[in-house]
Formats: C-alpha cells, sequence, structure tokens
C-alpha cells in the first residue's frame, strides 16, 4: 500500500504517534511517505520504504500571513499524483483533513483534463486538541465538523475523545476508536546509574518524581509542584520537569515560594526523554484533561506507576489501584497522599511498575495496534 502521512512536525501526542505509525507500517512492507513542515520531533532516517516530503511555503506580499493550508493541499495533490498514493492519512483535523479534503478535489477535478490517476481515500485521526480546543472554538467548529465528515475513514485515540467529538460536532460520520501504540520491545526499564546519580546524589536524593509535557495550562504543571512539595514532606525526592510551555516559568516561581527550587529540576526539551523517564519512581500527570495520555503510557511501558487524574481518556489507559491512581482533577492531596503511598513502599511500587508494563504489552503494543490502521485503510478502499 502506498500511504502519504500528514501530521505536525512539532513536539507532541499527533506528531509522535503519526511518525511512529509511519515507521510501523514502512516496517510492515508498506511504502510511506510523511509529508510536514519539517521532518518530525520522532523522525529516523535510513527506515526503508520510507520518505520525507517537506511542505515549503512561499513568501507572495499580498498575504500578511503564511498560506500553510494551501501549501499543503497543494504538496498532497502533487505527492498523490507522483507517487501514486493509496491513502492520505491527515492527523490532526484542522489544517491536516482540511488539506487531505482540498487534494482529493484537486485531483478528481483534474482527472478529465489529465492521464487518470488514482484519487487516494482519506483517512482523518483525531488525537484531542483538535476537538477539545479549536473544534470547540466558534471561529473554526464549522471547518473542523466538515473537514471529518468529508473524511473517508475516522479514527480517535479513546473512547473519551470520540464522545467529545460527537458531542461537540454533532459529527454522524461513523469513528473507529484506535488507541496510540508503543513498540515495546524498544520502551523498557533502562536505569542509567550515572545519570540518576547525577539527578538524584546519593545521600541526598532517594526517589525521583518526573512530569512530562508542554506545560500548558491543561496540564496543570502547578498542581505538579504542589503534589510534589507534598511528597518532598514525607519523602526525600527530586522533581523532574521535562518539557517547555508558557507555565514553566509560572511553575518555577510557585517551587521557589514553596521553598522546593532546589529540588525541582526544570530540564527543557530533552532528546532523550525515554532515559529520563526510565529513572522515575513514580509519573506524575494530573492534567485538566487528557484525549488519551501518551505520555503515561511511555512510563508505564517503562514499569513507572502513574498518578494523575480520572480526566478524559487517561482512565482508558491507567487502571487504577493497578498500575496507578487516578483521583478527580484539582485533588493536590489526594494525589500526593498516592504518591508517597508508592514511594514509601518498594514492593508496591515493583508491582505496579510490572502491572503497568504487562498492561501496555496486552493492550497498546504496536502488533496489536497497526493492524487496526491497516483495516481502516483496507475499508476505505473497498478491499
Amino acid at each position: 500500500m502506498n500511504i502519504g502521512m500528514v501530521c505536525y512536525a512539532s513536539v507532541g501526542g499527533s506528531g509522535v504517534v503519526a511518525t511512529e505509525l509511519a515507521h510501523a507500517l514502512a516496517l510492515r512492507g508498506h511504502t510511506v511517505h510523511l509529508i510536514s513542515s519539517e521532518p518530525p520531533f520522532r523522525w529516523r532516517r535510513g527506515v526503508p520504504n520510507m520518505s520525507f516530503v517537506p511542505v515549503e511555503v512561499p513568501p507572495y506580499p499580498l498575504f500578511r500571513e503564511p498560506q500553510y493550508l494551501l501549501a499543503l493541499a497543494t504538496t498532497v495533490a502533487r505527492v498523490a499524483e507522483e507517487r501514486r498514493l493509496d491513502i492520505v492519512h491527515a492527523h490532526y483535523a484542522v489544517p491536516h483533513a482540511t488539506a487531505a479534503y482540498l487534494a482529493y478535489q484537486m485531483l478528481d477535478a483534474s482527472c478529465g483534463r489529465r492521464p487518470a490517476v488514482p484519487v487516494p481515500r482519506t483517512v482523518t485521526t483525531l488525537h484531542g486538541t483538535d476537538i477539545t480546543l479549536v473544534g470547540s472554538d466558534p471561529s473554526y467548529a464549522r471547518a473542523v465538523a466538515f473537514s471529518i465528515e468529508q473524511s473517508h475513514g475516522v479514527t480517535t485515540v479513546s473512547e473519551s475523545l470520540k464522545a467529545d467529538t460527537i458531542k461537540s460536532l454533532g459529527v454522524l460520520h461513523e469513528i473507529r476508536v484506535i488507541p496510540n501504540f508503543l513498540d515495546c520491545t524498544e520502551y523498557r526499564r533502562r536505569v542509567d546509574p550515572e545519570l540518576r546519580a547525577r539527578l538524584c546524589p546519593a545521600g541526598e536524593c532517594d526517589a525521583l518524581v518526573v512530569h512530562v509535557s508542554n506545560f500548558r495550562p491543561v496540564k496543570r504543571v502547578l498542581d505538579v509542584v504542589r503534589i510534589f512539595e507534598r511528597v518532598a514532606r514525607e519523602v526525600d525526592s527530586v522533581l523532574l520537569m521535562v518539557g517547555e510551555g508558557p507555565e514553566r516559568s509560572s511553575a518555577q516561581a510557585l517551587a521557589r515560594r514553596l521553598g522546593r527550587l532546589d529540588r525541582v529540576r526544570f530540564l527543557g526539551q530533552h532528546q532523550a526523554i525515554e532515559e529520563i523517564v526510565g529513572l522515575a519512581d513514580v509519573f506524575l500527570l494530573p492534567s485538566e484533561l487528557e484525549s488519551f495520555g501518551l505520555a503515561a503510557l511511555e512510563a508505564m511501558a517503562r514499569g513507572v506507576p502513574v498518578v494523575g487524574s480520572d480526566a478524559g481518556g487517561l482512565p482508558e489507559v491507567v487502571r487504577h489501584a493497578e498500575s496507578g491512581y487516578l483521583l478527580p482533577v484539582g485533588d493536590v492531596e489526594g494525589m500526593a497522599t498516592r504518591a508517597i503511598e508508592i514511594l514509601k513502599d518498594d514492593e508496591r511500587r515493583r508491582e505496579m511498575g510490572q502491572a503497568a508494563r504487562q498492561r501496555v504489552e496486552s493492550l497498546f503494543g504496536a502488533e496489536r495496534v497497526v493492524g487496526q490502521y491497516e483495516a481502516v485503510y483496507n475499508r476505505v478502499l473497498g478491499r
């Protein structure tokens, strides 16, 4: 099968999943062309059957802003025509599904004027903020709903997001839930003693607490700091904050006010996030909303218990009281109490970590999930 994969290049769940799916499909013998503004965060060179196609947005004096949507639609149409794509898989509704629809219309309209080429079918995967943030904005809602409805196949990463899509946009299109996934052979708990010693010096620190996000308000990073402040009263620990975003300075200021800035390490964007997460004793994710919770999944795959909020799709990922604990949004005291319980009980921590790893292997492994995408492709192609 010949597939065009369209995604954002920035660090984030949709780009990570799209890139990993492209890699997995290429390794299964499909030809995949990844289309984006630049090579995505998880892009790996040298994968057979896989190529990267950049979207170039030329400057034009008439336009005040770069016209990425038009450039993307034109690029998708060109790649579809030149490389005989069967499928265009858009990750995110706007602008990617919109661009896929425009490309489909361009190709379909030109069939009578040019040598016949196959017009690819479009599949859209919704990841979260394209519905909960962009789709809820009246300026975009109609375009988001239209782009979804015009897709030949639609998937979401959780049952929670599927329900939100139907409720907020009134979408009538059939939606299939396909969860995010990991290549479990690459995700193992590998503790680097030297790295841990640097971040958690012996005699000064007994436990590492980790949070990874884009530090937007929805991630409630201030709650992360508040939870840790309570944990640090009971357990000699360090908090590693991995990521960048608008709430970073506020989180630093709060850690300073609480007298814990010396115990909170802001690591910024880290190329080897898996190394950091693999060191964790507890992973914190107290978000206002998680359409899935890919960061939690990656922590679980490394045998790390998760303490977070019971919001959105996170309960579909973390099994409460088995692979971690989920509490109401904003329950700082409750989350701190659960984190302390885990950190003070080595046997319980190991049991929860093992249960977390087993859950990932049984439900979210690449072998199980990638085949579900192949089934969607075959269905929209009428195979």
